[in-house]
């Protein structure tokens, strides 16, 4: 009777989990979006247009990050329009902030080398938050196995023998 009840309680967990290799490829853009946002900047700001530096970062940095700056980079070479072409890469939560600054910049005409310095510079600081926060998370995982080890043992050594003491001398007078 259990088994029919926690099945589909189950079954829906595993179904909303996101597959392994998907995770992995949002942790490493994750990972890899400051130094490709600061690499497009300087090319940028050495002159070249936005095709080409997002190119030159694609090249630099491999990987899944560098899969979808190659695929913009050939719609912007082909002549696409650059909204709708940052717009795709926007639906992963990983490339969503660059593809809304390369789009915003594009519509506004504002100069895209500052947008993508400021950029790195909040990826870097999101980074920077995420390990702090996963190190103090390591100790109070860490304290959680000493608790149930411990309290066991403080309930059967500490307060049964003073609880039996007690209730010896109440019960027995």
């Amino acid at each position: 009777m259990a088994a029919f009840l926690i099945t589909p309680v189950v079954a829906a967990i595993l179904h909303k989990r996101e597959p392994p290799e998907l995770q992995r490829d949002r942790r490493q853009i994750s990972t890899d979006l400051p130094f490709a946002a600061d690499l497009m900047a300087a090319c940028l700001l050495a002159g070249q247009p936005v095709s080409a530096a997002t190119e030159t970062a694609a090249a630099a940095i491999g990987g899944p990050l560098g899969q979808r700056l190659s695929w913009v980079s050939a719609q912007l070479r082909l002549g696409a329009d650059p909204e709708p072409t940052w717009a795709l890469p926007a639906r992963e939560p990983a490339m969503a902030q660059l593809s809304r600054a390369m789009s915003r910049a594009a519509q506004s005409g504002a100069p895209v080398a500052d947008v993508l310095t400021r950029l790195a510079d909040d990826a870097r600081e999101a980074t920077r938050a995420a390990s702090v926060a996963a190190a103090r998370s390591v100790g109070v995982k860490a304290v959680a196995p000493l608790g149930l080890c411990f309290l066991p043992a403080f309930v059967l050594l500490g307060i049964i023998p003073v609880v039996a003491g007690l209730a010896s001398t109440i019960i027995l007078p």
